[in-house]
């Protein structure tokens, strides 16, 4: 057992869970939250691990979600979360949903009993001194202007984004490349490119002018009053530019130039809808210019009308709210320590996760990371294999760098989702027996199962006491 507490800053999901993750390993903790000393726009209780929104958890199932799989790693890893979700569920299909209060009051009186963990309830203004020794930062979107300010000087002035301006984010596999093609605008070759770097879908003039009013009309999201409207030229919602004239978005994003449809190579497009590869692994593309206010159902509709992406699976949606989160690839290490100060560690929504559930994922590895390390261990992270993997990669790294925007990486706030997660073993999906057709649904269905036990049994494997006795050594 260490004598020396970690410090937590934050009693949110990912504080909460970091918390009891190290307080379970023998480790004492002192959770820092602020509330109610200083309330938040949001926040109503001062009970820990408050949901500010929604009440779902999402999809349960852990054989072809991986949401679902993301639940059900934690389980295995015994979170604190997971058990007060199950404990006070209620009725929702699929989805895990839970009493709101009887949930959060859960967690409280859980971390409130345990004996390694006391709480303080006042404001932490700046990052936790070096004197504090190892301490894990989990204030959420919704971070205090002082302690924000704090991490800018520490990281950069660039470490922080306040607004998310997201676009749409695709699985390649969804995207119909009889109709798109790959081009690079002018065949131009930059640093790392081929030419082809774009995948780039076609409209001809009725069905820009189709898609155009569709923008116009679509039901739209609202800011908070609290959020203000950052609108600026260099980042508008695509609705928006819509409204400003129907032919502003084959000016800007959907400009036709320096592009020949390979499929169709006599024919010049009205307009032009491009793709960019968003990660590494090339599993999930981003519409360029595409960060959007308009509501999530209204977005799957209009941007499936873009041909090429009749049947696109989305990994995320578009938006553009306030979220306070770290530039993380660039700060953090692999596990979760700022570079520029290693005492500290991150977790949850700052570091670019979104969902209730991955926000306390990432607090418990981060709370297992930081309590081997005070027991003079060293674990190594999850396999990306597994949910919990896939996201600390997203999190940490596995983004490109574009050189046309000054060097600046790919990365954006996601939910858990196949897309992060390495492509199965070829082979490794097998038609079943006596199907005459396994493509398109049947065989998406099979792989994301195959993925979701290959996740299960790589996680159990990870947090088995050989595996991590042998990362320890």
């Amino acid at each position: 057992m260490s004598n020396n507490p970690i410090h937590i800053v934050g009693g949110g999901l990912a504080g909460s869970e970091a918390a009891w993750q190290i307080a379970e390993q023998g480790v004492p903790v002192v959770l820092h939250e602020m509330r109610p000393t200083r309330g938040t726009e949001a926040h109503k209780t001062e009970h820990l691990a408050e949901l500010v929104c929604s009440n779902s958890f999402r999809s349960d199932d852990a054989e072809s979600n991986a949401v679902g799989v993301l639940h059900a790693e934690m389980r295995l890893a015994g979170s604190l979360i997971m058990r007060a979700a199950d404990s006070h569920q209620v009725p929702a299909g699929g989805a895990l949903a839970v009493d709101r209060d009887g949930f959060a009051a859960s967690v409280t009186a859980a971390i409130e009993s345990h004996p390694l963990i006391r709480i303080e309830r006042f404001e932490v203004d700046g990052l936790p001194p070096a004197e504090w020794g190892s301490s894990i930062v989990a204030t959420g979107p919704l971070t205090a202007p002082a302690l924000a300010e704090s991490i800018r000087a520490a990281t950069g002035a660039d470490a922080l984004a306040f607004f998310d301006a997201i676009a749409p984010i695709v699985h390649f596999d969804s995207i119909d490349l009889d109709k798109a093609w790959f081009q690079s605008r002018y065949d131009k070759v930059g640093p790392g490119g081929t030419g082809k770097d774009y995948i780039n879908c076609p409209l001809d003039k009725e069905t820009y002018e189709r898609f155009v009013a569709a923008l116009v009309e679509g039901d739209r999201t609202e800011f908070k009053e609290w959020e203000g409207t950052p609108y600026f030229d260099g980042c508008l919602p695509i609705e928006v530019m819509a409204e400003r004239g129907p032919e502003t978005l084959r000016h800007g994003p959907m400009k036709p130039m320096g592009l020949t449809n390979a499929h169709q190579p006599d024919i010049k497009p009205y307009a032009v809808v491009q793709l960019r590869q968003d990660n590494a692994l090339g599993t999930l593309y981003n519409i360029v210019g595409f960060q959007t206010k308009l509501k999530y159902g209204a977005q799957a509709g209009i941007f499936r009308m873009i041909p090429g992406l009749e049947n696109a699976e989305f990994a995320r949606l578009g938006g553009l709210h306030r979220n306070t989160y770290l530039n993380s690839p660039v700060h953090l290490d692999a596990r979760l320590r700022l570079k520029a100060m290693p005492h500290v560690r991150f977790a949850g929504q700052i570091t670019g996760c979104e969902g209730y559930v991955e926000s306390a994922s990432i607090g418990l590895i981060a709370g297992r990371f930081a309590a081997a390390e005070a027991l003079g261990m060293e674990i190594a992270p999850p396999p990306q294999t597994t949910a919990t993997g896939a996201l600390l990669a997203h999190i940490t790294g596995g983004h490109l760098a574009h050189e046309e925007e000054g060097g600046k990486r790919s990365f954006q706030p996601m939910n858990v989702n196949f897309g992060l997660f390495p492509p199965l073993e070829p082979g490794a999906v097998q038609k079943p027996e006596g199907m005459k057709r396994f493509r398109g649904k049947e065989k998406s269905a099979a792989r994301k199962k195959a993925m979701s036990a290959r996740a299960l049994a790589d996680f159990a494997a990870w947090l088995s006491p050989r595996a991590l006795a042998d990362a320890a050594e």
